[in-house]
């Protein structure tokens, strides 16, 4: 039997922290989940919030062609009919094919939290699902504290799956909702349920509060699970969900599993998509689909992946959509530096006086506090100035910029003043900015565009600063990272000063020399 995925990022995982899904926001996720393939998708509770009603009624038009929408909502509540209970109508209301209702299965929450009899709890489950059934939805039961509930009482937990399969239900998912229960534990009591109703989709629902849910859902279906359910980027409530963009590679990759699940080589492409849909961003050292999962920074690491790319790479790169990464640094040797500048001098080999040359370079200005790691563009220029293959396309006389505080009502509350040389002739400008180094950026620009009208496309998209030396206090060495787009492209660039204002300044005059390289190189070709 294949793997069922289901995923539930538009529900579980809107209950993240800082996450709020607008119904388009929702509408763009179904769609790159649908397209990355997963079985499942987790809409929403129709009876929650007006919003997610407002969804279900816009998704009822969409033409899905690999995954089911699902609606959630709980069992109906206690001494009341089933068509009585508004959560429950909302839920047919929403016109899902498939629906996922989840029933108390602690005895604890029960008593305590529902304030009912243990009798009348199977009541609410039985019936609940029975009614979906009758009308004809496929019911997936999420049985909620399942392991908290067989921990303290396991005859009722079984007896709540039991309801749930009286009333006709799909498939029966044991939940760990507090996210306490270790992947072994998880293991034997998945077991025990697969054996005790044989025949039954059984599955899986892990949240991390113990940093466990990928491993224990990997051991859930070991134990004979199918159905298995998280969220991408592992996003939920509290400590978050299981990382379906770690489980489902791990199964297929690892475990040999064959999953409902899509192309895995779309897998990092579908990750940041509905990252930059959630305005969250991909941790780098993610597995599988972090920006570093394949990045290789020691000289030994990096010999051994260009001569044999197992030798340090558990999987090919490629089979999740990433690439591989070689970051240069102190630590570095010259292989690294032959991969880095392959591009740039394709001549030089390890033997070459040039490749020294630049390995030493790179060592002392990584001992002042640069990094390369990220910083592409300064690096190719520092190759460049290091075999004679660079021509500064101006030069600086000169630079100032002060700032007024507090700033006037509605005005900007900096100013710099800049005089460059280009050829001979002089350009002094002068601009106002929200910040000094905002300032200086749209007056140096200003000064260029005379001579370089090109770069009046570039502007900055993002500012770093790292302070280096805290024990200096104010007077600390800072690194600052600039990266910059002229709308096509995007290139990042480094300085390292005492004062952030030179340091700033120092990757400004990078992210324009190297647009302007490669303006120069794209004219020779």
């Amino acid at each position: 039997m294949k793997l069922e995925m289901f995923d539930t990022t538009l529900r579980d995982g809107a209950q993240t922290e800082g996450v709020s899904f607008s119904v388009s926001d929702k509408l763009a996720v179904v769609r790159t989940l649908d397209e990355f393939g997963v079985r499942y998708i987790e809409a929403g509770n129709p009876g929650s919030n007006p919003k997610d009603m407002e969804f279900f009624k816009t998704a009822a038009g969409l033409k899905l062609k690999n995954a089911r929408l699902v609606a959630f909502g709980s069992t109906k509540r206690k001494n009341i009919a089933v068509r009585d209970d508004a959560n429950v109508m909302s839920l047919l209301d929403a016109g899902t094919a498939a629906v996922a209702v989840f029933g108390k299965s602690w005895d604890l929450h029960a008593t305590e939290i529902l304030n009912t009899t243990l009798e009348e709890n199977l009541n609410c489950v039985r019936e609940t699902v029975k009614f979906f059934k009758d009308n004809g939805k496929e019911v997936i039961f999420d049985a909620e504290h399942f392991f908290d509930g067989y921990k303290n009482n396991p005859a009722y937990a079984m007896l709540v799956l039991e309801a749930a399969k009286g009333g006709g239900a799909d498939v029966l998912v044991l939940c760990d909702t507090n996210g306490g229960t270790l992947p072994m534990q998880v293991y034997a009591v998945v077991k025990t349920v697969v054996e005790a109703f044989p025949g039954m989709r059984v599955g899986i629902h892990c949240h991390n509060d113990s940093g466990c849910a990928v491993a224990s859902s990997m051991m859930a279906v070991e134990a004979g699970g199918c159905h298995v359910q998280g969220t991408f980027m592992g996003i939920g409530e509290r400590c978050g969900n299981a990382d379906l963009t770690v489980i489902i590679p791990n199964l297929q990759l690892k475990g040999g599993y064959e999953c409902i699940a899509g192309n895995l080589e779309t897998l990092c492409e579908t990750e940041i998509k509905i990252a930059e849909i959630a305005n969250l961003t991909v941790p780098s050292n993610k597995p599988y689909v972090g920006e570093s999962a394949f990045a290789h920074k020691g000289g030994m690491h990096i010999d051994g992946v260009d001569k044999l790319s197992r030798s340090f790479e558990h999987v090919d790169p490629s089979l999740v959509g990433n690439s591989r990464k070689f970051l240069l640094s102190e630590v570095s040797g010259k292989k690294a530096v032959l991969l880095k500048v392959g591009d740039i001098a394709p001549e030089l080999t390890k033997d070459s006086p040039e490749t020294a040359m630049i390995l030493e370079r790179l060592k002392e200005l990584e001992h002042e506090g640069y990094q390369f790691e990220a910083a592409d563009a300064s690096f190719e220029l520092l190759v460049k100035k290091v075999i004679g293959r660079f021509r500064p396309h101006f030069e600086l006389s000169m630079y100032k910029a002060s700032s007024e505080s507090p700033a006037p009502d509605g005005e900007m509350n900096s100013n710099a003043m800049i005089k460059i040389k280009v050829d001979g002739s002089a350009e002094t400008t002068a601009a106002v900015g929200n910040g000094p180094v905002n300032a200086l950026d749209a007056a140096l620009r200003k000064a260029l565009c005379v001579f370089y009208p090109v770069l009046s496309d570039v502007h900055l998209i993002d500012y770093k600063v790292r302070v280096l030396e805290t024990g200096d206090a104010t007077g600390s060495r800072v690194r600052v990272l600039i990266e910059s787009t002229d709308g096509h492209r995007k290139w990042i660039t480094v300085g390292v000063s005492t004062d952030i204002i030179e340091a700033s300044f120092a990757a400004l005059v990078d992210s324009l020399e190297y647009k302007l390289c490669t303006v120069e190189a794209a004219a020779t070709v």
